[in-house]
Parts: C-alpha cells; sequence; structure tokens
C-alpha cells in the first residue's frame, strides 16, 4: 500500500518541485497540493494523509502551527530555507527536516525514513502496512508480541518481557528480560508509546518508557529502580505516575 501524501507550500515553485519528486518515487501517492495553510488544515483533516511535506514559514497560519493540529496518523517532514527551525522540528515528532533548495536525493533519504517509521509502526499487526488512527485504537491492547526491526530483520518480542525502552534521538533501545543487550532499532519514543499497551507501561521522562510491572521500588526523590537501571521521573510525567503509585499502593 503506498504511502499518501500532501504537501503544503506558498511559493508555487517549491510545490510544483515537490510534486516532480513524489512522481518520480515509488511508494508515494500524492492526494492534494496547497499553496494556502489554512484551506490545506481542513482538507488534510479531512484525508487524513499519511506524510505532509510541509513549509514552516508561511502567513495566516505557518508550518509549526499547524503541525500541532494535524491528525494523530500524518507525520510530517518539514521543508525550509531557515535551519534555524531545526530544533523546532524536532520537538514535534517530525520526520525529517529538508532545507532548501531540496535535491532529489535528499528528498529519497527522507522519504525512506519515513518508510522506515511506517514499517515499524505498523509491522506488530499481521497484513497490514499502514494502519489508520482509529484502527491502531481498535488494536491496541489485543496483541501479545511486536516484532523489532534490528539489522534488517524483524525479532518478536513478547510484551510481557521488555522491562523498559531507553530513546536516543531517531533511535530507541529495547532492554528485553534475559538479554544482555538492548535489541536498538530506528525508531521515535512516541511511536513506542502509542503502541505499548497504557495499561502496562508508562513514559517516565523523555527518554524513558517502563514496564509497571518491573518497577522494584521508587525512592523519595521519584527514582524508579528497575533491573540495574535508576531512571528519574521528570514534572512533565510525575502526576501520572504517582496517580499510578496511589492506586496500587498499600498503606499500613
Amino acid at each position: 500500500m503506498p504511502i499518501t501524501c500532501v504537501i503544503v507550500d506558498d511559493e508555487p515553485l517549491a510545490v510544483k518541485l515537490l510534486e516532480s519528486f513524489t512522481q518520480r518515487t515509488k511508494g508515494l501517492e500524492l492526494v492534494g497540493s496547497y499553496t494556502d495553510s489554512l484551506e490545506a488544515i481542513n482538507a488534510i483533516k479531512q484525508k487524513e494523509p499519511n506524510l505532509l511535506f510541509l513549509d514552516i514559514q508561511m502567513p495566516d497560519l505557518d508550518g509549526m502551527e499547524l503541525a500541532h493540529m494535524l491528525p494523530k496518523c500524518t507525520k510530517v517532514i518539514f521543508t525550509t530555507a531557515f535551519k534555524d527551525y531545526a530544533f523546532e522540528s524536532y520537538e514535534v515528532s517530525a520526520i525529517d527536516f529538508l532545507l532548501k533548495p531540496i535535491r532529489y536525493n535528499q528528498f529519497i533519504n527522507a522519504v525512506d525514513k519515513a518508510k522506515e517509521w511506517f514499517d515499524n509502526k505498523c509491522s506488530h499487526f499481521p497484513n497490514q502496512h499502514i494502519i489508520n488512527k482509529h484502527e491502531l485504537a481498535n488494536n491496541k491492547t489485543t496483541f501479545n508480541t511486536i516484532f523489532i526491526k534490528v539489522d534488517g530483520e524483524y525479532r518478536q518480542v513478547s510484551i510481557d518481557k521488555i522491562v523498559y525502552v531507553c530513546g536516543m534521538k531517531d533511535y530507541v533501545m529495547f532492554y528485553i528480560d534475559g538479554e544482555k543487550r538492548p535489541l536498538v532499532t530506528y525508531l521515535r519514543m512516541k511511536v513506542v508509546e502509542e503502541m505499548l499497551p497504557e495499561d502496562k507501561f508508562m513514559r517516565v521522562n523523555r527518554s524513558y518508557i517502563v514496564a509497571l510491572d518491573k518497577i522494584k521500588k521508587v525512592d523519595r526523590n521519584d527514582c524508579i529502580y528497575i533491573n540495574e537501571e535508576i531512571i528519574h521521573v521528570t514534572d512533565a510525567f510525575i502526576d501520572n505516575f504517582k496517580n499510578f503509585l496511589q492506586n496500587h499502593k498499600i498503606i499500613i
């Protein structure tokens, strides 16, 4: 199944260039091009494309604002003439950041990252390629294993064997019970968070997701002891974690 995509850029020449790139690239299906960001967001919410090539500096509604309004199933590749936005693009979990003028080889590299992202996100669902947000919500708690792509191969891992997950920029490390070395794969933490069952796993800071039943203890400084690792629960995640503790503790 092809990756459906939309182009949003207020420069008509930039739109035409990206249109030509998508037409030359196998596995992409262009479902819309827009130079008006306000018109684009309405169309995107209706079509729910898998991928959006999005300019950042636009009138009325800029790319960063638009990115926060997207359906959860739509991922972003930013296109801009200003490299200063690179950090902000990471904050909204963009697949990639292309600096204008964009060359085709750079475009292909970004598309390959997107394909890898969708392959990893959806590989635990048999007979599926790209899952929309409704399918993901309906199937989230029905599987006991996931397939993790490691060194070009897919490793099937039991959900119950995952101790914790650690993220490093575009890669995550799955620490598996009984295995000395983590499984390292190209993926983002947000995807892992969406994949794993909410009743069994919790994100406790930007870099860690832990299996709740593998926690040995929690100290007074909100540090989790799990295996040989000590993981601090940061302020952004502490309320959710304390609610979990409150619901599971025995008061003597």
